[in-house]
């Protein structure tokens, strides 16, 4: 009877996976020894490479026509292997910009940027660990180099921007009042201290020729004072635009704005003309501080 068992079964190893049976092997050790293969094979960057669900053996007595699938068993523990890298992040600000497999890459990159770039922006660029299973998210040294260099050319741009704008802002800033709104735009006809036969003293502001109808915005935002009639100046706006600080906008054809009202900067608040003491369409612009009038090209049209 035990001759017959024999003859048509084989002593097989069975492979569960999970507790799933997904084959068999004819040799146990040799088997687990392709497994840890899988599991120690060397690569780049890699840690370690786990399997979460390792398979467990059974000595089993298996007809003789059932085969063994080593190599489809080793593929699909293969597939769910999965490795974790140490890779390196070159970091702006503490955001990433590039991750490379090397440290010593990492750090000429970050030596080279400091020293490139040192007297024209304060840098806080560094590395740190990037531990992963991705390995797709790595790049070329090359590659890595062109993303951080180009990040900070964004942020050197970005600064002279800044600091262009803020030289504007401070170039139209009259005792704290930002002049933000050009009233008009023209041929300045008459500068500030001018002294022609139309007057008998100097020019109090500028004068912008302008068609008639033209409209005159806010220079900078604040409260309108007077609208209206006003010898010379003809139809005049008159704003107090805060710390001391007073604009006039003289000659107008109509006034879209009351007294006791307050304007935004850049607000259209009446129309060029040629009113009072005038002999053509224009605005006259006028800056006033505490009282006494101040150059307005100092921080317009300049």
């Amino acid at each position: 009877m035990m001759i017959i068992i024999f003859f048509k079964f084989n002593m097989l190893c069975e492979v569960t996976i999970a507790g799933e049976t997904v084959g068999y092997v004819a040799n146990k050790d040799e088997f687990e020894s392709k497994v840890n293969e899988i599991l120690n094979k060397e690569e780049e960057s890699k840690l370690y490479t786990t399997i979460e669900d390792m398979p467990e053996y059974h000595l089993k007595l298996v007809d003789k026509s059932e085969q063994t699938n080593e190599d489809v068993i080793l593929g699909q523990l293969e597939a769910k292997a999965e490795t974790t890298y140490k890779l390196y992040a070159v970091t702006i600000d503490g955001e990433e910009k590039a991750i490379i497999a090397s440290l010593d890459e990492a750090e000429k990159i970050v030596d080279e940027m400091t020293e490139k770039y040192e007297d024209e922006i304060e840098l806080d660029i560094g590395i740190t660990e990037k531990i992963t299973t991705d390995k797709t998210i790595q790049n070329s040294v090359k590659l890595a180099k062109s993303r951080v260099n180009s990040s900070i050319e964004n942020a050197v741009e970005e600064k002279e921007a800044e600091e262009a704008g803020q030289r504007e802002i401070e170039s139209h800033t009259v005792q704290g009042v930002y002049l933000e709104a050009t009233p008009v735009s023209g041929i300045i006809t008459s500068r500030f201290g001018n002294r022609e036969s139309i007057r008998t003293s100097g020019h109090t502001g500028l004068d912008i020729a302008a068609p008639a109808g033209t409209p005159i915005k806010a220079a900078a935002s604040g409260t309108v004072t007077f609208a209206g009639y006003s010898g010379g100046y003809g139809y005049v706006v008159k704003l107090d635009n805060g710390n001391g600080v007073q604009t006039y906008y003289g000659h107008c054809s109509r006034l879209y704005v009351s007294t006791g009202e307050k304007v935004e900067a850049g607000e259209v608040i009446a129309a060029v003309g040629s009113t009072g003491n005038s002999t053509g369409n224009h605005l006259h612009f006028e800056v006033r501080v505490n009282g006494s009038v101040v150059n307005p090209q100092n921080y317009l049209y300049n």
